[in-house]
């Protein structure tokens, strides 16, 4: 082994510095947010040593010199002379993230500015100041609300209302499903608000705090305030509703200036689930929020607010559904109503719409916003001949058409994922129409996007476009929350890499306001099970943190409702009130990853009474017993063998799913009661793990380490929990796991609860081989079949689209569902070789392991402290690693082959050492099992041919494809005269060896990989 470290040190200087998990920190909704930075990269063995924070302040209630603002006379504080006035002073230690907030705390609209500069550990210099983080708090306290929820004064049944609307029931009949229970008639218009007033000269600053009941895009003098979009986002609305705060000081001038609103159904009230689902499940009624505050030069302050003076009307969009997409009547919009000196005397009168300001909150959930956009691949003609557009990438958003037309024109646009016999296939979409309309208002170009809606698609059906169609003028529009990202991960397979960009793609496509299971269909919910399994891979890939700790406080506020249970879907939109296990643990699991991979131990605290109450729960369930095997269980959902309209019916027993969750989430409230100094609660709740794990064993597990279930997830969820009691089980276990996969030809044989840990549970107990074979496998069901079909994210089922290309019959065939992609976080561990050892990546495992004939491999993830970086090659019977380590960490290097690992500091460390790779075997003979040849291409095919030659008969091939635990030789030796069978099919393997071996050879310039269709 060799190596060198690089020894040059970039210095004690301060690369990034954040309030909480935010870059930009107006309207901060902490009076103390902890504060982070990184070190620029560089320094070798760089480990920080002291710190210190600085800061100045403008006086509570003012606003302080921002861009594009002028100075609130005699309103910035100014101590020595540039305006340090506070500090940390020296501070002795390491942390760097997360640091808890040094001085007093802030005060509604408080507007701070602070540096961090350090010392490395030993040296007695600093390094320089930080950029200037700025820090301005929002409002703090529900008395620092003056303005009140305002909407259309209700005038009987709104337009397009259904029978039942306001108790949350399934909606009623309609004229497309006369017998009820399906899509409700189309939404009312929505709501257009406004309101004019003057301001004076010498304005210094404003903000705008707003919210709704409903979605809302608000208006200052014709511009639209802010980008985001789906304001102010889906939360548990009778728990808490967020506001966002804007600075619109750019947008405002003296004299009149006009504010007005858009209001949308949304999620507030529009309808939510499958099966018609339920209309006005938090209330019955829009409503507007809003609080401009101002503040000029001279100091004086005014405000603007909603109240009984704004005026009501309708305008364009004549319907807005998240489901069934956007109407607009552009003729009827009425000009010039967001401008100054619109006559809105015609315009009704608003009233106050009863919900209390205590329930405001500051978002922190990122803001969904359009992120990028793609333009069209290929214009297709189908049979029936519609025009339709392919965008080449299965997304989460919208279209964007700019055209010209006559007044009247009416254009349509369909959207799906897939083509089905070359046309639309909308029937995966069920009772989601997925359709928006635009009548032109026929006055030069107009740029046609709906303002309320998104959808899941990756081609378009458009009806309608005036003349020839230019597809130069159109454009798909990527939306979903604005998380920056965080992980990469690149090897020498090029299938491997497609599903890893899958993965990502849905993610990106099921993060919008909170993590859903689809983005559509006629469901689109927070669905617990999905997000539990796929957190640490989120996690890894995006900055998603602030995004997941916003839905575990709804998580939290509905299961207080339901005395611990954690309903299925956050918000629970669908009213349920019973938990089941591998989803409702999502209260204790999703807090972990957080910890472990963010270092975050504020999350265990905020969320530790939930976290315990679920284990509560489970344990009232369990009774004294500890088993969990009553109520109702999703189980290992979607197991692919199970018949496609039974999603429930898995080969795992429903109970040990539910006993082994029990288990784990135990264990995780425990550990998070240590962490948090809870020592009667760490002991209660290790009390409950152990014998939660104890009945476990003894009701499931042999002593020789069989499971009850003699299947896949059940091996998997033994072993990666920590199950089982000895070791001996433990391998005992993992051998009967690894022949499970073999028996199975590497083909998928798990579900939603299994699949995520199948290739650790085989890995840990030493069977890289057949994890690899696993992850590699293209044929049914596997991970890579649907790259194999042109896939762009991951879909619900492995076969959601058939051999043949027919859409799978099923019910439930959503294409872009992320659950099944949680084996990237194995991926990033064991073939990237990034793993946390400590919170945060403080330290960090270095422990790549190359399998599946792959032949190099790149990962690189921005941790708290910095980026983490690990190439290897394998080249010429060599192993080539090059790892980088961020400052103020360290990282245990272990490399193949070796026994022991090398501790390192930060910097870029490169090692060699021979390799040679353990998994290759040479030709297969008749001593080898049944199921291993069978599994293998080259190998099925030369026995295919020897049984074919000796016309073997039904009997024997029966055993050869019945017993895959048996050897081959076995089951021919049932042949009258084997010997001469024996010799061709040696010979035969021999052949096919040789043959894939010089395919690999000639493949060996570019790496082996195999290529994405």
């Amino acid at each position: 082994m060799n190596g060198q470290n690089t020894p040059t040190d970039a210095g004690s200087k301060v690369a990034a510095f954040r309030a909480e998990y935010y870059d930009d920190a107006t309207g901060i909704g902490a009076a103390r947010p902890r504060l982070s930075w990184r070190m620029v990269p560089g320094g070798a063995d760089w480990i920080q040593g002291a710190y210190e924070i600085r800061a100045r302040r403008a006086l509570a209630g003012s606003v302080a010199k921002g861009a594009g603002e002028e100075a609130v006379a005699g309103k910035n504080l100014a101590a020595g002379g540039d305006g340090w006035a506070e500090t940390s002073g020296r501070v002795e230690g390491d942390s760097s993230v997360l640091v808890p907030w040094p001085f007093a705390e802030l005060a509604s609209r408080e507007r701070v500015e602070l540096q961090v500069r350090v010392w490395r550990k030993g040296s007695g210099i600093s390094g320089p100041w930080s950029d200037t983080l700025a820090i301005e708090a929002g409002l703090l306290s529900p008395s620092d609300w003056t303005a009140r929820f305002v909407g259309p004064e209700a005038a009987g049944a709104p337009s397009g209302s259904v029978p039942g609307a306001g108790d949350g029931k399934p909606a009623g009949p309609t004229a497309g499903n006369p017998a009820g229970g399906g899509a409700p008639a189309a939404a009312a218009p929505c709501p257009y608000l406004r309101k004019g007033f003057r301001l004076g000269e010498g304005l210094a600053g404003a903000r705008l705090y707003a919210s709704a009941l409903g979605l809302y895009q608000c208006y200052l003098n014709g511009h639209a305030v802010g980008d985001r979009l789906f304001a102010p986002g889906w939360t548990a609305y009778d728990a808490r509703i967020d506001y966002q705060t804007y600075d619109v000081t750019g947008l405002l001038r003296a004299g009149d200036n006009a504010f007005g609103a858009i209001l949308a159904e949304g999620w507030y009230k529009g309808r939510l689930g499958f099966e018609g689902g339920r209309k006005n499940v938090w209330g019955d009624r829009l409503g507007f929020i809003g609080q401009l505050e101002l503040t000029y030069r001279d100091g004086r302050r005014e405000t603007i607010v909603t109240d009984e003076s704004w005026r009501a009307s309708t305008g364009s969009i004549l319907s807005s559904g998240i489901y069934d997409g956007e109407r607009v009547d552009l003729t009827l919009e009425p000009e010039g109503w967001k401008e100054p000196g619109f006559d809105d005397s015609g315009w009704r009168a608003v009233s106050a719409v009863d919900r209390p300001t205590d329930l405001l909150v500051a978002g922190t959930v990122p803001p969904a916003r359009e992120i990028e956009t793609l333009p069209v691949r290929e214009v297709i003609a189908s049979p029936s001949g519609k025009t339709l557009l392919d965008f080449g990438q299965n997304i989460a958003g919208s279209l964007r058409l700019r055209v010209k037309g006559k007044a009247g024109d009416k254009i349509t646009v369909r959207h799906a994922e897939v083509l089905e016999n070359g046309e639309l296939g909308t029937r995966p979409l069920r009772l989601a129409e997925a359709t928006d309309c635009w009548i032109l208002r026929g006055e030069g170009e107009e740029i046609l996007e709906p303002l309320f809606t998104y959808h899941g698609f990756r081609y378009a059906e458009i009806d309608g476009w005036p003349g020839e169609l230019d597809p130069t003028r159109i454009e798909a529009r990527v939306i979903h929350a604005d998380m920056g990202r965080t992980g990469w991960l690149e090897t020498s397979d090029a299938l491997v890499n497609r599903l890893h960009e899958n993965v990502r793609w849905g993610l990106k496509g099921n993060f919008l306001s909170v993590p859903t299971d689809c983005p559509q269909r006629d469901e689109r919910l927070g669905w617990t099970g999905d997000i539990q399994v796929f957190a640490p891979t989120a996690t890894f890939l995006y900055d998603s943190a602030p995004f997941l700790e916003s839905w575990l406080r709804d998580l939290a506020a509905e299961q207080k409702k339901l005395g611990g249970a954690v309903p299925p879907v956050i918000p629970n939109a669908m009213g349920e009130s019973f938990g089941a296990a591998a989803w409702g643990d999502a209260a204790t699991v999703i807090p972990r990853v957080l910890h472990e991979r963010l270092g975050d131990a504020g999350v265990l605290e905020t969320q530790f009474e939930s976290m315990a109450s679920w284990v509560d729960y489970i344990a009232e369930n369990a009774g004294e017993r500890r088993i969990w095997d009553s109520g109702f269980q999703f189980g290992d959902w979607l197991d692919p063998t199970a018949p496609p309209n039974e999603p429930w019916a898995a080969r795992t027993a429903k109970e040990i799913v539910a006993t082994a969750y029990y288990a784990r989430s135990a264990r995780i409230v425990a550990e998070s009661a240590r962490i948090l100094g809870k020592k009667e609660a760490e002991a209660k709740y290790a009390e409950i793990a152990g014998k939660a794990a104890a009945a476990f064993v003894s009701e499931y597990v042999t002593p020789s380490g069989r499971m009850m279930s003699d299947a896949e997830t059940a091996y998997s969820l033994a072993i990666a929990f920590d199950l089982m009691p000895t070791e001996a089980q433990k391998a005992r276990a993992g051998e009967r796991l690894a022949q499970l996969a073999m028996e199975g030809g590497y083909r998928i044989r798990t579900g939603f609860v299994g699949t995520p840990i199948v290739c650790d549970a085989l890995c840990r107990t030493g069977h890289y081989r057949e994890a690899y074979r696993l992850l590699t496998q293209t044929e049914k069901p596997s991970w890579l079949y649907p790259v194999t079909m042109g896939a762009t994210t991951m879909w619900e089922r492995w076969d959601s689209m058939l051999p043949d290309g027919s859409v799978n019959p099923g019910e439930m065939t959503s294409f872009n569902h992320y659950a099944l992609g949680a084996v990237a976080d194995w991926m990033h561990r064991t073939v990237g070789g990034i793993e946390a050892v400590e919170p945060g990546f403080r330290r960090i495992r270095v422990a790549p392991r190359p399998g599946g004939g792959m032949t190099k491999s790149e990962a690189r993830h921005l941790s708290p402290y910095g980026e983490i970086a690990v190439r290897w090659e394998i080249d010429g019977g060599e192993f080539r690693l090059e790892a980088t380590v961020p400052p103020n960490c360290r990282a245990e290097l272990r490399l193949p082959g070796t026994d022991r690992g090398e501790e390192v500091g930060s910097g870029t460390h490169t090692r060699r050492v021979p390799y040679v790779d353990p998994d290759v075997r040479g030709a297969y003979t008749a001593d080898d099992k049944t199921g291993e040849i069978l599994a293998d291409p080259p190998a099925f095919g030369a026995l295919m041919g020897v049984l074919e030659r000796f016309k073997a008969p039904g009997y024997v091939k029966a055993i050869i494809f019945g017993e895959k635990g048996v050897k081959l030789g076995t089951a021919l030796k049932m042949l009258p005269d084997p010997d001469p069978a024996i010799k061709a099919i040696n010979e035969a393997f021999a052949e096919a060896h040789a043959a894939a071996s010089s395919a690999r050879a000639a493949a060996a310039p570019a790496n082996n990989e195999r290529r994405a269709p």
